[in-house]
C-alpha cells in the first residue's frame, strides 16, 4: 500500500498514520527515511527558504513519523513495542563543505534524535536505531546537482567504491529485526569504512 504525504507537514504524518492504523493495523515498525538534499553551494548563498524546505524534511518530518509511530509502538499507550530506524548520513560526521552543510546539519540532528529517544522510549519496549550511509549511488546526488558525484568521491573510501541502496536496506532490516533485539541507540555505519 503507498500513500502520498509530505512529511514536514503535520497534517499529512496524521492522514498517513490513520490511513496505516486503518488498511494495515498498529505500527510496529518505522524506517525515517524521507529527506531533502537541494543544489550544492556554500552557507554565504544560502537563503532561509532552503534552510526552512531541508529542516522541515529532514528533521521536522522524522520527529512527526517518530511521535506517531511512538503513540502507536509504546507499552505506555497500550502498544506492543516496535523499532524505529533512522537513516542518517555520513555527511553528520564530515560536514559536507562548500556543498550542503544544511543537509549535514539536519542529518546531525536525526543523529542526536535517535540516542536520545532510544533511551527516552526503551522502558516501553521500543528500540532506536539509525543507519548512516556514507556515498551510495542513487538520485540523491543529483538532485544535489552533481549525478556521477559518488564516482568523483570514492576514492575516499577505504573500500575504493560507492555502495548500493540494498546495502543500505540490508543494514536496516537487520536493526528493525529480532535478531538486534538488544542494539538500541546505535548509529550504524555504512560507508566502506570512512
Amino acid at each position: 500500500m503507498a500513500v502520498q504525504a509530505d512529511v514536514s507537514l503535520e497534517s499529512d504524518v496524521m492522514r498517513l498514520f490513520e490511513t496505516t492504523d486503518r488498511e494495515l493495523g498498529r505500527v510496529t515498525a518505522l524506517v525515517n527515511n524521507a529527506a531533502r538534499l537541494e543544489h550544492q553551494m556554500r552557507l554565504d548563498a544560502m537563503d532561509t527558504g532552503r534552510l526552512e524546505r531541508v529542516l522541515a524534511t529532514n528533521v521536522i518530518g522524522s520527529f512527526l513519523c517518530a511521535r506517531e509511530a511512538v503513540r502507536r509502538m509504546s507499552t505506555r499507550h497500550g502498544g506492543p513495542g516496535g523499532a524505529i530506524v533512522n537513516v542518517s548520513s555520513g555527511a553528520a560526521r564530515f560536514g559536507a563543505p562548500g556543498e550542503y552543510i544544511d543537509y549535514a546539519a539536519s542529518k546531525g540532528a536525526i543523529d542526536t534524535m535517535t540516542v536520545g529517544l532510544a533511551k527516552e522510549v526503551a522502558e516501553e519496549r521500543i528500540r532506536v536505531n539509525a543507519v548512516r550511509p556514507g556515498f551510495i549511488y542513487t538520485g540523491l546526488h543529483a538532485k544535489g546537482g552533481e549525478p556521477d558525484r559518488v564516482d568523483r568521491v570514492k576514492s575516499l573510501v577505504p573500500m575504493q567504491r560507492g555502495g548500493e541502496p540494498e546495502e543500505v536496506a540490508a543494514a536496516i532490516l537487520w536493526l528493525l529485526s529480532a535478531e538486534a533485539s538488544y542494539v538500541n541507540g546505535a548509529i550504524l555505519d555504512v560507508a566502506g569504512g570512512r
